[in-house]
């Protein structure tokens, strides 16, 4: 490849529409306990109804609603009291004409019932009756079988990440084991005869090895297995032995630096020496990234995702390329996800970068009860700006810049997919 086809910039979209490439990974079961934030691999039915009998909502009176109709506060219905229902108990008997039950919120009801008259309406009297002061309906105050869930709905399709509410449904269905999509391991490389260990004191013309701990921390982050594979230094054999060894064990392959155009750069060549490898694309229309490399590598056809070597950069484009496609191996069905969207007013104007996408730091703040974003420039090689960032504003490609005051949409940074 010239330098000429690295300028040939591919947009995010097309980078994006590449995924389709790679199949998400294998499936494995867990224990529902051990399920949350993960992706199911086939759809869920429904086991059972829920609830599974007839339900009071409220604490009151099981009723025949016939027997309260046209009761008021002036002119009371009256009911022989018979009993209660215990709580996770069946009836012992059912209520007939005229009669009633007392009924804890949660409790069954009795046959023949088909409402519950609520506590604050009625009135208890030595005699054993029950007064009743407002009508009820069939229906009222109480939840039917299957009126929360019917059996055989499908309550989750395949590829859904499930939350901390989906698993209280599934367990008061029952379910106690879950298909689910295994957790992409990730091996993570930085390259490059600059970098040293985060332990040791850099030299002149050195740096540490920051790159491979926050795109470590993202891809955990985002529900993946990250493993530290090291530095490699700017050497074709050492490269190329390095990322063979990661197709071994790894689902995604991330490296850091030596993406650019360069003679010391030779990434790009180790890449293309592996069996079966294909450069997708090196080379996108973003700001910052824009020497990011996607890569399909061995007889699996592993992803490979070759970041720039600047910080800023890097977690840029883990977050707007390698968060959809971790999410894309983690079987994860719908679009790329993003974190939380919020809208906010800019505080500045902002010029676009001519033939890219450009995604800016700012920092949210509120002043006169407006959500303002603050851009936090600074080069892509700071870690700082990035730190100080709540989220991204994205300037379109092809439009100029935006003005301040211009509401815009704020692009949080937020953990999991």
């Amino acid at each position: 490849m010239t330098a000429l086809e690295f300028f040939r910039l591919q947009t995010r979209e097309e980078v994006l529409a590449l995924y389709p490439h790679f199949a998400p990974v294998g499936v494995e079961e867990v224990d529902l306990a051990a399920a949350l934030g993960r992706v199911l691999a086939v759809p869920l039915p429904a086991p059972e109804d829920v609830p599974s009998f007839l339900r009071a909502t409220m604490d009151g009176y099981g009723v025949r609603a016939a027997d309260t109709f046209g009761a008021s506060v002036g002119a009371p219905q009256y009911l022989e009291i018979k009993g209660e229902v215990p709580m996770g108990a069946v009836p012992e008997r059912p209520v007939g004409p005229g009669e009633t039950l007392r009924v804890p919120t949660g409790a069954m009801l009795p046959p023949h019932a088909d409402a519950v008259v609520m506590l604050e309406y009625t009135a208890e009297h030595p005699d054993g009756t029950l007064e009743v002061r407002r009508p009820v309906a069939p229906g009222e105050n109480v939840l039917k079988p299957g009126e929360d869930v019917r059996r055989g709905e499908v309550l989750f399709p395949g590829g859904s990440r499930l939350r901390p509410q989906d698993l209280g449904l599934l367990a008061a269905l029952g379910v106690t084991r879950l298909q689910v999509f295994r957790r992409p391991r990730v091996a993570v490389f930085s390259s490059g005869d600059e970098i040293v260990p985060i332990a040791e004191k850099p030299a002149p013309g050195q740096v540490r090895d920051s790159n491979a701990y926050l795109a470590a921390a993202q891809v955990a982050d985002w529900g993946g297995i990250p493993t530290l594979k090291g530095i490699v230094p700017d050497d074709f054999e050492a490269l190329k032995t390095a990322l063979a060894a990661a197709l071994e064990d790894a689902d995604l392959i991330l490296i850091s630096g030596g993406s650019s155009v360069g003679a010391r750069d030779l990434t790009l060549e180790a890449i293309k020496a592996l069996p079966a490898s294909e450069i997708l694309a090196h080379g996108v229309a973003i700001r910052p990234g824009k020497p990011t490399i996607l890569a399909q590598v061995g007889a699996q056809a592993l992803p490979l995702l070759g970041l720039p070597g600047h910080p800023a950069s890097a977690a840029v484009v883990m977050e707007v390329l390698g968060k959809p496609l971790l999410a894309r191996l983690a079987g994860l069905a719908g679009p790329a996800p993003w974190g939380g969207k919020v809208t906010a007013h800019l505080s500045r104007n902002l010029a676009g970068a001519s033939g890219r996408e450009d995604f800016v730091r700012v920092r949210l703040r509120t002043e006169g009860g407006t959500l303002w974003a603050d851009p936090v420039l600074g080069p892509s090689g700071l870690l700082s700006p990035l730190v100080k960032s709540d989220g991204l504003v994205m300037i379109p490609l092809g439009v100029e810049g935006l003005l301040r005051g211009e509401a815009v949409r704020v692009r949080l940074f937020s953990s999991g997919l």
